[in-house]
């Protein structure tokens, strides 16, 4: 049976992939900030929850050691805020702007170390990171959104080179934009549902 870890899968993208990969018949291990106000995770039954704080490093490293011996074969970096939704250049905030970094580029960086022995140890040996076209500099036409933007745009670099440094223990690492979707964070004007992005980023990894 294959294996996936999925991070901020309380709600949203993280919570569409949960319940995909366990109607797959796949070991879900979903982690979240937590466990006990994540209702809609907790109602999956055979889901297995972790708490999670992506921004703790004593968080990530009590993760680590609680999965010292699983083989997980694809760690799926999902989690991410968006603390500044369609700000201006005037209303930009520093602060804000940290806190948004720290979650979304700096923490799947450290998640990937922390787990990447208990990918190297299992069949598949897959990361894959939710990108954004956001994070497209190419497909950039217009300012504002400044920290979403530029955080995505970082992590998909971040993940670049993190794909080069892992390589060599046959692991394979890939970023994945699921396209503007339905969610808390996407708004309900979004074109997508959250079921078929999901399905459709799923047929990305299995084709790896």
């Amino acid at each position: 049976m294959s294996t996936v870890l999925i991070t901020g899968a309380n709600r949203g993208l993280g919570l569409e992939f949960a319940k995909q990969y366990l109607a797959e018949g796949w070991q879900v291990i979903a982690t979240c900030r937590d466990p006990a106000k994540a209702a809609a995770l907790r109602a999956l039954k055979g889901v297995e929850i972790k708490p999670l704080d992506v921004t703790s490093s004593a968080s990530i490293q009590a993760l680590r050691r609680g999965l010292a011996s699983v083989a997980i074969d694809v760690l799926l970096l999902n989690a991410a805020v968006h603390l500044q939704k369609d700000c201006t250049l005037s209303e930009l905030d520093p602060d804000l702007w940290m806190d948004e970094f720290e979650t979304n580029t700096i923490a799947p960086i450290l998640l990937a170390r922390a787990l990447a022995e208990n990918v190297a140890r299992s069949t598949l040996k897959r990361i894959i990171s939710l990108s954004s076209g956001s994070g497209s500099i190419a497909n950039l036409r217009d300012g504002g959104n400044y920290a979403y933007r530029a955080g995505k745009a970082a992590t998909n670099a971040a993940m670049r080179m993190l794909s080069f440094d892992l390589a060599p223990r046959g692991i394979t690492v890939v970023s994945v934009g699921p396209g503007h979707t339905r969610t808390d964070m996407g708004g309900d004007d979004a074109p997508h549902s959250a079921e078929d992005s999901v399905t459709k980023v799923r047929a990305v990894i299995a084709k790896l």
